[in-house]
């Protein structure tokens, strides 16, 4: 014991004080692993281009943790870079797309000035481009979208009423009489 303090010798012969356990339980102590966590998750929200007290709201912590955080210079320097790299890419995707608008006008003006192509197929890709380029074109894609519920056959009832009258207000609906004939 050196000094009243429970001691033992390292690996290289070195006197090192035992670690007071009385702190491990103690509040206030932080998990600095979690902290740097949560310091990235702060910087990723800042960066994407959300509000502090949106983060703060969204992490359940205080809009002053979110303002130190951002405004400390770890906070800065991680922001600093990841925009500067967020800003290369944009860079980057700018001068592909910049390549390929080139590369479709030349390919447009090949169709266009090539007298053994139909006017029709002109006419078709003049359209197309204008409709892309004035953003008209039907959407390619679409979302699937699929929902699993339970409905009692009063519910049911009331959907098929709701169809119904929605269909005739809309003129979908052509309702026709039931004929009083008998069918032999």
């Amino acid at each position: 014991m050196a000094n009243g303090v429970a001691a033992r010798n390292s690996l290289y012969g070195f006197e090192m004080r035992e670690p007071d356990l009385r702190r491990s339980d103690r509040e206030g102590s932080y998990d600095i692993k979690q902290l740097w966590q949560r310091s990235h998750e702060i910087v990723d929200l800042a960066l994407s281009g959300m509000k502090q007290k949106d983060i703060a709201s969204i992490l359940n912590i205080s809009p002053v943790t979110v303002s130190n955080t951002l405004n400390s210079q770890l906070g800065q320097e991680k922001l600093s870079k990841m925009r500067k790299e967020r800003d290369g890419i944009a860079v980057d995707f700018s001068k592909e797309m910049t390549a390929l608008v080139r590369k479709a006008i030349k390919t447009y003006h090949d169709i266009f000035d090539n007298k053994e192509v139909s006017p029709t197929l002109k006419k078709a890709t003049a359209d197309t481009i204008i409709l892309d380029i004035e953003g008209h074109r039907a959407p390619i894609r679409t979302a699937n979208i699929t929902g699993h519920f339970t409905a009692t056959p009063e519910e049911i009832e009331g959907f098929k009423q709701r169809g119904l009258q929605a269909a005739r207000e809309s003129g979908m609906l052509i309702e026709i009489p039931p004929s009083n004939e008998k069918k032999d």
